[in-house]
């Protein structure tokens, strides 16, 4: 199967791409970049790498996996556009998955006895993105919410819990003034398309996929003037 990869949902970009991952004799290729701002223009340029160094074909993609959110407004934005003007372009199949989700994948987060593990990012404005998944299932017993910081330690349930991510921190502490053994780690944990491409394969396919805001955007469209359909 062949399959390209892509995330921009929060302050990285990365793609990846796997030309035969089902055969003897697989090629992969990935990239990442750490970045605040500047997605729409890296990614197109970091596709075109992935896709060359792997010797992989637009038209020979067999499925194009995207994080549909949440994350910034305007990174879930562009990985959801990209991911349907390429699949559009192709014909490939889409398939999606969340940024907290694909986090709560991550190789990098440790074995522990723990029921539980949290996802909390810093969603700006004193919020939390936040999602709990079952540790053995990866299932979701929380759902992704956007909630202030002592919501989301409520959230946690009495239990011991780990949580990862940017925001692990703050609602660590906020749990633990409430009694409840919290662990933060992994503050820099952010979603990478080179491990969503592995999951690709097993993931259903979208017909369609949207971004998940989970709150509306900062910007808001002026007021309309008071002049206008005034007569003179």
């Amino acid at each position: 199967m062949n399959i390209l990869s892509i995330d921009t949902c929060f302050d990285a970009c990365s793609v990846a791409a796997g030309r035969g991952l089902r055969s003897l004799t697989p090629a992969i290729s990935f990239a990442y970049e750490p970045m605040q701002k500047g997605h729409a223009e890296h990614l197109l340029p970091m596709v075109q790498e992935v896709m060359a160094d792997a010797n992989l074909e637009f038209a020979a993609l067999d499925r194009i996996a995207v994080t549909y959110g949440p994350g910034t407004f305007t990174g879930t934005r562009i990985s959801v556009s990209a991911a349907r003007a390429l699949a559009l372009a192709t014909g490939a199949e889409i398939v999606a998955i969340s940024s907290l989700r694909l986090m709560a994948m991550s190789p990098l987060i440790p074995a522990a006895p723990t029921a539980h593990i949290a996802i909390a990012t810093d969603a700006r404005r004193d919020e939390i993105y936040l999602e709990i998944f079952d540790r053995h299932t990866l299932n979701s017993v929380v759902a992704a919410q956007c909630v202030g910081v002592r919501d989301a330690a409520r959230l946690l349930g009495p239990s011991p819990i780990v949580i990862a991510g940017s925001g692990a921190e703050v609602v660590a502490n906020a749990a633990r003034q409430s009694g409840v053994d919290a662990t933060a780690i992994l503050p820099e944990l952010l979603p990478d398309a080179f491990a969503m491409l592995f999951a690709a394969e097993e993931l259903p396919v979208s017909a369609t996929v949207r971004p998940l805001y989970l709150r509306p955007p900062d910007a808001k469209p002026p007021a309309p003037s008071p002049l206008v359909g005034a007569r003179a």
